[in-house]
């Protein structure tokens, strides 16, 4: 337990020093975030994966998600990165499905998933999870929503078109920023 606390303590002083601020939270919104689309009026659940592999609604329409998506959630869970959802959606059971057949909810720590506010939303995730809103980072292509958290301390990017990698490194560059001393 002591040897833990050493090790944990040194990666902190470690990112003190160095001046890498990182989050203990990184928030995805899933409709126009994720994948482009809304899962309650684009797509009709329920949905399926194909013998080719594709995932389809019950029209038989394939639903895809954002090509980064897929590697950014891995890149950031194998950093060590502590991952959530919030979505403000009505399609409970179809959102959570196409989390399941993308194969994400093996990345996907914390899940809000329930028409609302969002910061309704955070404040769950700060219960569940004991992080304060100021230590989370906040991806969504709703201006309301960045607005909503950026008010309550979240580090909020506006995603234009989809996640990327290229997104989500500036989203870790503005939380550094914002949390350098």
């Amino acid at each position: 337990m002591f040897k833990n606390f050493v090790v944990l303590s040194l990666l902190f002083h470690a990112n003190t020093i160095m001046g890498a601020k990182k989050p203990k939270l990184i928030v995805f919104d899933l409709d126009y975030t994720l994948w482009p689309f809304w899962v309650d009026t684009h797509v009709t659940p329920p949905f399926k994966r194909g013998p080719s592999g594709k995932i389809a609604d019950f029209y038989g329409q394939i639903v895809k998600c954002y090509p980064e998506v897929p590697e950014v959630l891995n890149k950031l869970h194998q950093e060590g990165y502590v991952l959530a959802v919030a979505s403000r959606t009505g399609e409970i059971e179809g959102a959570e499905e196409l989390l399941e057949l993308f194969g994400w909810n093996k990345y996907i720590t914390y899940k809000e998933i329930y028409p609302g506010r969002k910061v309704t939303h955070f404040e769950n995730f700060k219960k569940k999870s004991g992080i304060p809103l100021q230590d989370m980072l906040f991806f969504d292509d709703e201006t309301r929503n960045i607005n909503d958290l950026r008010s309550h301390g979240v580090t909020s990017i506006l995603v234009k078109n989809g996640v990327t990698k290229g997104v989500v490194e500036a989203g870790l560059k503005q939380y550094e920023k914002e949390h350098s001393a």
